[in-house]
């Protein structure tokens, strides 16, 4: 899963986000029937306590998650990248303003169009 997520961030210009500063975690249940991913951060709080760099988790629920299809996995972990600011600081973004389906399904489209421009140039992007 991280190199889907690396793909993303990297075939998307996401230059904001330290791909080796997002960790990716496969977890099984939930009581929620609309949960198949979720998006955590490490407040400023912890990061000084803890003295590390801001760091951020993207948790899939792996039986929700494990049966979908690559593109809707990927469409899902952009949505879930979109909930990382710019500022790379802790934070989260909320959906309002930021996150909508429309949105997602635009950029997973030039993440496909990035793709095949790579193919085509037979240029990798990690």
């Amino acid at each position: 899963m991280h190199l889907i997520v690396r793909e993303i961030i990297e075939g998307l210009g996401f230059d904001y986000i330290n791909p080796d500063q997002v960790i990716c975690f496969r977890s099984e249940g939930t009581k929620s029937d609309a949960v198949h991913a979720r998006c955590w951060s490490l407040p400023r709080i912890w990061q000084q306590a803890l003295q590390v760099k801001p760091h951020y988790t993207l948790e899939v629920i792996s039986e929700k998650f494990d049966s979908l299809s690559m593109a809707d996995k990927k469409k899902l972990l952009i949505h879930e990248l979109l909930h990382i600011p710019k500022s790379f600081k802790g934070g989260l973004r909320p959906h309002k303003g930021y996150i909508s389906q429309k949105i997602v399904n635009e950029l997973y489209r030039k993440l496909e169009m990035n793709q095949e421009k790579s193919k085509e140039f037979g240029i990798r992007f990690f």
